[in-house]
């Protein structure tokens, strides 16, 4: 075995090796975050300097910090998820304030769907999203190149099947 194949990690107890998300999903989430804000900004502050006098179009400020607000916790979430193919089931963690970490095991895999709406697929993303029997360990991975997608699709489909034929 690799030394830093998932089964070696897990057979010497050693830490598992996370994969951070790629930086198109935080180039993707930033932009529209711009183009919903930066417009606001713009109106608001138009609007209210004609219509109420040039001191209320300070609240244009409003938008303006809530996108420069928006952009810190926007890096600050996509930093945060990350995921590892461990020999017996699947970690991905995310969350910020609340570090949330669910564990899903390959013989509990009833579905790996590889989906990329028209946005994602203009950034060149793919999100995978598991099924499994119980609902509450269903899991979704944002923001991967459509490849890894695939990639991983199709090795946690093969180790699920491998896994639920002993059952």
């Amino acid at each position: 075995m690799e030394t830093g194949s998932p089964e070696n990690a897990e057979a010497t107890g050693a830490e598992p090796v996370w994969t951070g998300l790629p930086p198109g999903l935080l180039r993707m989430r930033r932009l529209l975050l711009a183009v919903w804000l930066g417009p606001t900004a713009l109106v608001v502050g138009l609007l209210l300097g004609v219509l109420a006098g040039p001191g209320w179009a300070g609240f244009a400020l409003l938008p303006l910090a809530l996108l420069v607000w928006g952009w810190v916790l926007l890096g600050r979430n996509w930093r945060s998820w990350r995921y590892a193919e461990r020999a017996d089931d699947l970690l991905i963690s995310r969350g910020v304030l609340w570090r949330e970490e669910t564990v899903v095991p390959y013989g509990r895999m009833q579905l790996v769907e590889v989906r990329s709406g028209p946005l994602e697929r203009h950034f060149g993303l793919a999100s995978v999203q598991l099924h499994t029997a119980a609902a509450a360990t269903d899991a979704t991975i944002p923001g991967l190149d459509p490849a890894e997608a695939e990639r991983l699709r199709d090795r946690l489909t093969e180790l699920g099947e491998a896994r639920s034929a002993g059952l």
